[in-house]
């Protein structure tokens, strides 16, 4: 074999190794759009441009004790305090990462984003919102619907 063939194929061998790397070994990452529940909410995951993310449909309880609809009122910023839950998006700049995705995860009950990772599980996504470096993490399953 000339040494030109034999760098072609080291050339394919390594291109192969990184697609099973980047896709995982069945070859295709699983597409997460689509609607998803959660344990309190009803969310879409769309494409976001190049990434996914989440954004609040429904709510299993929509309103607050006074009959209105649920608003941030735990974000930081007072100019957003006065948005509809439904309707946020929770997860942002979701991108793909060895066998599961990375992002961010907003969370309206305390205001705060976290980092977030995405792990498909046949039909439902493993959800984790983490701070401190990952030392501490909350984890949700969401199932398709």
């Amino acid at each position: 074999m000339t040494t030109h063939a034999t760098a072609r194929h080291a050339t394919t061998a390594y291109a192969a190794l990184a697609a099973l790397l980047i896709l995982g070994p069945s070859g295709a990452r699983a597409d997460p759009a689509g609607q998803w529940s959660t344990p309190k909410a009803r969310v879409t995951i769309s494409d976001c441009g190049g990434g996914f993310c989440a954004t609040v449909t429904a709510l299993k309880e929509p309103n607050d004790e006074a009959g209105r609809p649920k608003l941030d009122r735990n974000n930081p910023d007072k100019a957003k305090q006065s948005r509809p839950i439904v309707g946020l998006t929770i997860l942002s700049g979701m991108r793909p990462s060895g066998d599961q995705w990375l992002g961010q995860i907003y969370n309206p009950e305390d205001g705060r984003t976290y980092k977030a990772y995405v792990t498909e599980q046949g039909a439902t996504l493993k959800v984790q919102g983490c701070a401190l470096g990952g030392l501490v993490c909350k984890t949700q399953v969401w199932k398709r619907d």
